[in-house]
């Protein structure tokens, strides 16, 4: 499939091994893993953070194969999950930074476009997200608004 923001084709990635049950050196216990999800968000790690942390330091190699359930509803479970969805999140933090960079350098015309097409992504999901109700209907992305929103 072709990238949205270029002429050329993604590139192909590794794939993770079909299995039906966890292997037998993982952790399996899904009480404990729970509790670290829990208490990982509470420490302020993002959802992918949390899955990463979790299959480098505590040998869980799939959540969802362990558990039945995706970090993201276990979150939701427990009523730790933000309100913004995590990738909304990280496009409002780049166009920042690029707006942040813009100032100082206003006459950079490749970040120029790069925030418009970043931009354009998070107008996108917007729609998206508040056509699934993730968002509250009224929900509009300004910039001006976007350091409050991403300070809660």
């Amino acid at each position: 499939m072709a990238r949205m923001h270029a002429g050329r084709r993604g590139k192909s990635c590794s794939v993770r091994p079909a299995r039906n049950d966890a292997p037998t050196w993982s952790n399996t216990d899904k009480a404990a893993i729970e509790k670290l999800i829990v208490d990982l968000r509470k420490e302020g790690t993002s959802g992918s953070m949390i899955g990463l942390i979790l299959r480098d330091r505590y040998g869980v190699p799939d959540v969802k194969m362990i558990t039945g359930k995706r970090i993201g509803d276990i979150l939701k479970e427990n009523k730790v999950s933000s309100e913004i969805p995590e990738d909304l999140r990280d496009l409002m933090i780049k166009a920042l930074g690029l707006r942040k960079h813009l100032g100082d350098n206003n006459k950079d015309l490749h970040n120029k476009r790069q925030l418009h097409l970043v931009e354009a992504k998070i107008r996108r999901l917007v729609r998206y997200y508040t056509g699934t109700k993730k968002l509250p209907a009224g929900f509009t992305y300004k910039p001006e608004n976007a350091e409050i929103l991403l300070s809660r």
